[in-house]
């Protein structure tokens, strides 16, 4: 085999530089399109798993009552499921394994407050954004 044809036979072997910048563009584009749908799931699973949290701290905070006799108080809080308060005698618990299960999928502290204004009382997180209303994965999750 001479030089020429071993050169052509090398030279025909690889990709261009032209032919790799359009499959590197033709992937960015997929990758726009796909990347913000695949956020919108993510979302929505942290959406749904606070209100799955939210129905398991209120079967807690129920099973608390059964032992107790009475909810937390306000001062006492969402921390009774999981260490024994001062004042409750009869605690049976802990309701919640760990205290990291107090925290919403944003990581900030699910909020109670007794006497509830929707009920007997409120437990919820303020979702994404920390602050009241919203829309999507801001939106409030309450036992309401």
């Amino acid at each position: 085999m001479s030089v020429e044809q071993r050169r052509t036979k090398c030279d025909a072997a690889g990709f261009t530089l032209l032919e790799l910048l359009v499959v590197l563009v033709i992937l960015v584009l997929l990758a726009a399109l796909a990347v913000p749908e695949v956020m919108k799931y993510v979302g929505r699973a942290k959406t749904d798993t606070a209100r799955i949290e939210v129905q398991n701290i209120s079967s807690a905070l129920d099973l608390y009552v059964l032992d107790t006799g009475r909810y937390p108080t306000q001062e006492e809080g969402l921390v009774a499921l999981v260490e024994q308060p001062a004042s409750a005698q009869r605690w049976d618990g802990p309701y919640l394994k760990k205290r990291e299960m107090l925290l919403d999928p944003w990581g900030n502290a699910y909020a109670y407050r007794i006497p509830g204004q929707r009920g007997k009382f409120d437990l919820f997180s303020l979702g994404a954004d920390a602050t009241e209303g919203g829309e999507g994965e801001d939106q409030d999750i309450g036992n309401w």
